[in-house]
């Protein structure tokens, strides 16, 4: 089984080879994003899958938040770009939840965590992000908390 590095590795090449500009732009960002995280810190590591998805998820971020920045100052052809890589991206991470699937799991794992309101917010939020699993962003996440803690 191949790694989640090794599979945007391979596609960066088949997107070279098939001179699809984007798609090869994206994949070249992510990679860099993901050996600049392999580097960072005193010594050299080796990403498990697991912080090969956060990279992504970080670097999807950037794409959606630059995206709406360029929409806000009326400069729609960055926006598409940013939007298209943006897409590129997103087939590597994990299905996102949708609204009401994302309450469901942050009420059982409040319930579950015994946090009981605003106070043990960080008790909460250590519980939802776990059973969210990198499927919905932190901060939809922290929103659905605050909610169900407030009442």
């Amino acid at each position: 089984m191949s790694t989640l590095k090794e599979q945007l590795q391979s596609d960066l090449t088949t997107a070279m080879r098939e001179r699809d500009q984007v798609r090869a732009g994206s994949l070249r960002m992510a990679l860099t994003a993901v050996t600049n995280e392999e580097v960072a810190g005193k010594e050299h590591r080796e990403l498990t899958d697991d912080d090969v998805l956060k990279v992504l998820t970080k670097e999807a971020k950037k794409r959606r938040e630059a995206a709406t920045a360029y929409t806000d100052a009326g400069r729609a052809e960055l926006a598409a770009k940013e939007e298209a890589e943006l897409a590129i991206l997103e087939a590597y991470l994990p299905k996102q939840l949708t609204d009401d699937e994302l309450a469901t799991i942050v009420r059982e794992a409040v319930t579950a965590s015994g946090a009981t309101g605003m106070p043990q917010m960080g008790l909460a939020m250590k519980a939802a992000n776990a059973a969210v699993a990198g499927r919905a962003e932190g901060g939809r996440v922290a929103a659905v908390v605050r909610q169900v803690l407030a009442g």
